[in-house]
């Protein structure tokens, strides 16, 4: 379940869901353990249900963690945590290892010696890493410079921090999105860059191999990018956002009914994956010519991240082709006061949708409302 924040505000969300993803990411690499993460119907699903808190004071950090059997209700395990906050890493291990040794099956030497790996060795890195990645799932601009900027700062501290390489590669690759036009491509080989130093240092980390194929994705490597992500599936089994993003790439090569079925397990994997999974889940219900379904995810999407374009012109795309043109024009009206001289086939060259049919549909349905 998602690690709570305790105290006044908010503005240390960033460190619990930091906190809780990295024990999620732990457990998930231990053997005979499949996660599902993290919601209320996830948990309902599974056997056991690790939960916690997060509080961050000055230069202290206080973790509650909890790990309940969900058929029984029995309390398993508690523990109260309260470290300075240079501990954080030794704490993350031994939470880490705690849990694990309280599940069933055994845990090799090999995997305790994996739970004792962190990502860097400097607590201040760890946490400009953890706020520029708050950052950059927002998918604006502005957010993506300033993520870049925290990332910038971590790798200031740890050069060797290469989880915060992988991350600022894939800011790089977003700026090439967000030109309006295909012809310069300085930004997706500096992130081509970024992404394969962040694997030279660390070829054993999921989330590096998730980043190389993302950047390949949007550098239009399609099957490269694949292969990348299947290394990371291979790193952990129960990696959700490698499977969306699988799904999302077979859409990109005009292969939307191979992408449904790996959505559906990203959804399952994390129910709560946010607007990209239903954005993904629609737009390949759309090119499957399914628009209900194609409606009713894209709608759950824009309505998670309003601010998102690929949401906003998808669900255009959506509504014209169900007859909802009313509504449709007014979203694309929207778009034009937000973005003055917006051009959808501009907007296209960036977009690394290779399918000829699939982008002649997208346009023509665009069109129709005028964009």
């Amino acid at each position: 379940m998602p690690f709570e924040t305790l105290g006044s505000g908010h503005e240390h969300d960033y460190l619990a869901r930091g906190i809780g993803s990295d024990l999620m990411t732990d457990l998930s690499r231990l053997r005979g353990l499949q996660l599902i993460s993290p919601s209320v119907s996830g948990a309902m699903a599974a056997t056991y249900v690790v939960a916690g808190s997060v509080q961050h004071d000055g230069a202290r950090v206080r973790v509650n963690v909890r790990l309940v059997n969900s058929r029984s209700g029995e309390q398993i395990w508690t523990e109260r945590y309260d470290r300075p906050f240079g501990d954080l890493f030794a704490l993350q291990s031994e939470i880490s290892r705690s849990v694990a040794e309280r599940l069933p099956g055994r845990i090799t030497e090999a995997e305790r010696q994996r739970l004792a790996k962190r990502y860097t060795h400097d607590p201040q890195a760890y946490d400009y890493f953890l706020r520029g990645q708050a950052l950059f799932l927002v998918r604006r601009t502005q957010d993506n410079q300033e993520a870049r900027a925290l990332f910038g700062k971590a790798l200031e501290l740890d050069p060797r921090f290469a989880r915060a390489y992988a991350a600022l590669a894939m800011t790089y690759a977003m700026d090439y999105r967000y030109q309006s036009s295909a012809e310069a491509s300085a930004p997706l080989k500096r992130a081509l860059e970024l992404a394969e130093t962040a694997r030279q240092i660390d070829a054993g980390i999921p989330e590096v191999y998730w980043a190389l194929g993302f950047v390949q994705a949007q550098s239009r490597r399609h099957e490269e990018a694949l292969k990348s992500l299947q290394k990371a599936v291979e790193l952990n089994p129960s990696y959700a956002d490698a499977y969306a993003l699988m799904g999302g790439i077979h859409t990109y090569l005009g292969r939307p009914a191979k992408s449904i079925p790996l959505l559906r397990t990203a959804l399952r994997l994390n129910p709560d994956g946010g607007h990209l999974y239903y954005l993904l889940m629609g737009r390949a219900h759309l090119f499957e010519n399914d628009v209900e379904q194609a409606l009713f995810n894209l709608r759950q999407a824009h309505a998670r991240n309003p601010d998102n374009l690929e949401c906003r012109l998808f669900l255009i795309a959506s509504l014209m082709a169900h007859g909802e043109g009313g509504e449709g024009e007014w979203e694309a009206e929207q778009i034009r006061t937000l973005e003055p001289g917006f051009s959808a086939r501009a907007w296209l060259g960036t977009y690394p949708l290779t399918s000829a049919s699939h982008r002649k549909t997208l346009l023509a349905l665009l069109a129709k409302a005028g964009l």
